[in-house]
């Protein structure tokens, strides 16, 4: 019957949902939800990424916010129908604030909301010149001496950071830091993108030679320009890199390569920030009003710091600084450490002829590359997904739409037929004398990512050397001190080395901050990352986002921006809308500033 059709249901919940936040009626709106609810905001509502968990939550935000933000036009997304399946409805929907447009995505059980999820599109009045806007390129008509698109690009280039100050500096010419700074110049905001590299790319080109992405293509696009559809299911990173180098350059973005950021201050009186940058063998001083530090999700190196290091006759280094397996043919490599970096550069140097010892210190999560491409990301991110209709947009949304509170609970799941599709895998594995883990609560890689940014390696081939013995493995031992020319382990064994690979991992993204701002400040935004689990390297309280990205921070027109190349495409959208915003002088009052209970 016509009256139980899902976007008939669908449309009577947001009419009435509508109407309350219309009405400024916050008890009849929360009526709408669930007990056990859940509303994930990028930005529309609470100029924050927020997830509000439970009614009381919901209607804590809706009592401070919905005066602010003046919500209106709640309806089923254009072109769009809703669907019911196993007592849930699921559907798209769009609205609009006073400031913005929205969309999202919606899940009732029984007639109420279950998840919410409300994502910031556009601001009214400053919308993205696309489509029927897209700027012309040629001028048509005549005018004596009007310049060209090459000489109005240059002048800029001359200009912006000399004549004119940018809006924003963004530090870090990753791919995060190029995301945003597409996104921004498709916005107007006048910004300069500081990498320490010689050219856009570096980031990828100087890593170990063996290295490709271990996510899928359909995964991993950039905004505006997704990659051709012939382009390798895994990208070697030098390819990654000209991808980069050439996106920058058509996406014209004002990209200051071989370029050092020295200091950052900020004046809370003038409201703007004094970067001091090295360029061109002079100091330049930058007035930006806003500062992102897009250094890298995974922050600043670990090196560890084990007795003797300083005594070793061979060569050392971190994992981040590893040139490759070329000159150790012939060699004995241990390699310190059992996650990606770890795997990839010691089945590199297995490969170029070394005598390779992984030294595995506490437990790792691996997943098959083939596997975890199935049944972890298959149904979003893949070629299958895509003839079936799904776009990149749609599966960012479904995926964003799932709250961190719950998503370890459809993980967990999935882990566990991988767990039974690979067993004869994970057997030789433990057979080997690996020290394998699902996560703490068995809900496998991603939350492990989430949670701790480490712990996993994604297998693209180095399992299986470890399971027939040509990478060697000393696993549940420590690293007692390093000799002349060798590693002695905490079990008395001295393992011979010529090359020591410390695949160590790296600290939290507040590190470049103290290098750049100052401690103070570091520890004044606190730990980035992490989700306040309460499991292993992720300590609670439970936060419900992850710390400090992508939003606002305790530290005024400070900002952090990485993750892979999927949070880069994804999360560049709701912080370059946050930054146009306050470029603009539209009005952003903040709710939920995060609180700050570890420093790093």
């Amino acid at each position: 019957m016509l009256d139980k059709a899902p976007n008939k249901k669908l449309s009577d919940l947001l009419d009435r949902f509508g109407a309350a936040l219309a009405a400024g009626d916050v008890d009849s709106a929360v009526g709408c939800f669930q007990e056990d609810c859940y509303w994930r905001d990028l930005v529309t509502f609470t100029w924050n990424i927020k997830t509000m968990e439970g009614r009381d939550q919901v209607r804590d935000m809706l009592i401070s916010q919905l005066a602010k933000t003046k919500p209106s036009h709640w309806a089923i997304a254009e072109g769009e129908d809703a669907s019911e399946s196993d007592g849930l409805l699921e559907g798209w929907i769009s609205f609009e604030t006073e400031a913005a447009r929205g969309f999202g995505h919606i899940r009732l059980k029984d007639a109420r909301i279950w998840t919410l999820l409300t994502t910031m599109v556009e601001l009214k009045g400053h919308e993205e010149p696309a489509g029927f806007a897209r700027p012309m390129g040629a001028r048509h008509g005549h005018g004596k001496n009007r310049p060209t698109w090459k000489e109005e690009r240059e002048k800029e280039v001359a200009e912006l950071g000399f004549k004119t100050q940018p809006h924003t500096l963004i530090i870090g010419g990753g791919q995060g830091g190029i995301a945003l700074g597409a996104r921004l110049r498709q916005l107007g905001v006048p910004t300069i993108i500081v990498e320490k590299n010689e050219r856009a790319g570096d980031s990828w080109r100087k890593r170990y030679k063996s290295l490709c992405l271990h996510d899928p293509v359909w995964y991993d696009h950039l905004p505006y320009i997704d990659f051709p559809r012939n382009w390798p299911v895994f990208s070697p990173k030098d390819k990654i890199g000209d991808w980069l180098e050439m996106y920058t350059k058509v996406m014209e973005l004002n990209y200051w390569s071989s370029t050092e950021a020295k200091s950052a201050t900020y004046d809370d009186k003038k409201k703007e920030w004094t970067v001091i940058v090295h360029r061109d063998g002079k100091d330049i001083t930058l007035k930006p009003k806003q500062l992102v530090l897009a250094t890298g999700q995974s922050g600043k190196a670990n090196m560890p710091d084990f007795k003797g290091m300083d005594s070793f006759k061979g060569d050392q280094h971190h994992s981040s600084k590893h040139p490759g397996p070329d000159a150790y043919a012939g060699k004995r490599a241990v390699v310190i450490g059992s996650n990606n970096s770890a795997h990839d550069i010691a089945a590199a140097l297995w490969e170029a002829g070394a005598d390779v010892t992984m030294v595995q210190r506490s437990t790792t999560h691996i997943s098959r590359s083939d596997t975890l491409m199935e049944i972890g990301l298959g149904s979003l991110y893949s070629e299958k997904a895509v003839q079936g209709g799904m776009t990149t947009a749609k599966a960012d949304l479904i995926f964003a739409s799932l709250p961190y509170k719950i998503l370890h609970e459809f993980q967990i799941p999935a882990y566990a037929e991988m767990k039974k599709r690979d067993a004869e895998f994970y057997k030789g594995l433990e057979k080997a004398g690996f020290m394998l883990d699902w996560g703490d609560d068995d809900s496998g890689l991603f939350m492990k990512y989430l949670r701790r940014g480490s712990g996993y390696y994604i297998d693209v081939g180095a399992s299986d050397l470890i399971i027939d013995g040509s990478i060697k493995l000393r696993a549940g031992v420590e690293v007692k001190e390093i000799k002349e020319h060798s590693v002695l382990l905490s079990d008395g064994s001295d393992l011979p080395a010529d090359l020591i690979v410390y695949a160590t991992g790296y600290g939290s993204m507040n590190g470049w901050a103290a290098d750049l701002i100052s401690r103070e400040v570091a520890d004044k935004v606190g730990k980035c990352w992490g989700l306040g689990s309460n499991t292993t390297k992720d300590p609670g309280p439970w936060e419900g986002e992850l710390r400090n990205m992508w939003k606002p921070t305790q530290q005024e027109a400070l900002w952090f921006h990485g993750g892979n190349l999927h949070q880069s495409r994804h999360y560049s959208q709701f912080l370059s809308l946050q930054l146009k915003a306050r470029h603009e002088g539209i009005a952003t009052p903040v709710y939920g500033l995060q609180q700050v209970h570890h420093k790093g």
